[in-house]
Formats: structure tokens, C-alpha cells, sequence
């Protein structure tokens, strides 16, 4: 089993499936026996915002996607610089098992895991 870091940094709905992508990526990577936690930064943190919902046409809900993670035990962690300064739901809370980190929790996730992916 190897420890797998996923980072996320574009708004969730951006007019690509980047996000939906490297989301899907993190459930089959965890299907397949990995250890897979994801980190949230820049516009990314919206994805664990109830308020974060799918625009109109588009079919996938990637905050129900993240929180279908969490809830198999993927550990999402999000920065706290991050809550307050990025997305369009600034101040919006965030949902139970996003938890808030730092910088520093990030560095020590890279260096333990032996692959780093961003989305």
C-alpha cells in the first residue's frame, strides 16, 4: 500500500471536470487498496462548503463526491489560510470531517507520502 497525497486548488466547478477527475482518481486509487488523503488550498476549498453546489447542467455533486470519501476514511484536510481568503463562498462553514490545517500539516503529508498529485 502506498500513501498517496492528492491536492486540490482549482474552483470545484470551473467549466472543466479537472476537479471531478482527480475526485474520481482518489476513489479508485482507495478501491484499489491505496492510502489516500486529500488536501484542499486556493479555490479548492469550496468543494467542502455545503453551500458549494453543482451549477445547472452540470450531472456530478463533487462536495458529495469529497464527503463519499470522508466518509470511507480518506482524511481531507483544508487550509485555514485558505478558508478566509479563497473561494466565491468566503465565511461559508465548512462540513464535518474537513478538517482545518496548515501549511505545515501539508509539508509533513509530502514528505511522508510516496506520491504527491495536483488537480
Amino acid at each position: 500500500m502506498q500513501k498517496i497525497l492528492i491536492i486540490f486548488n482549482r474552483e470545484p466547478y470551473d467549466n472543466t471536470d479537472v476537479t471531478w477527475n482527480g475526485l474520481r482518481l482518489a476513489e479508485t486509487l482507495r478501491k484499489n487498496g491505496q492510502e489516500v488523503r486529500i488536501f484542499l488550498m486556493n479555490d479548492a476549498v469550496d468543494m467542502a462548503r455545503d453551500a458549494c453546489k453543482p451549477p445547472e447542467g452540470y450531472d456530478q455533486n463533487l462536495t458529495q463526491m469529497l464527503k463519499n470519501l470522508i466518509a470511507i476514511g480518506v482524511p481531507v484536510k483544508v487550509c485555514g489560510t485558505c478558508m478566509a481568503r479563497c473561494g466565491i463562498f468566503k465565511n461559508q462553514p465548512y462540513f464535518d470531517g474537513a478538517e482545518k490545517s496548515t501549511m505545515g500539516a501539508l509539508s509533513e503529508w509530502v514528505v511522508d507520502s510516496e506520491k504527491v498529485l495536483t488537480f
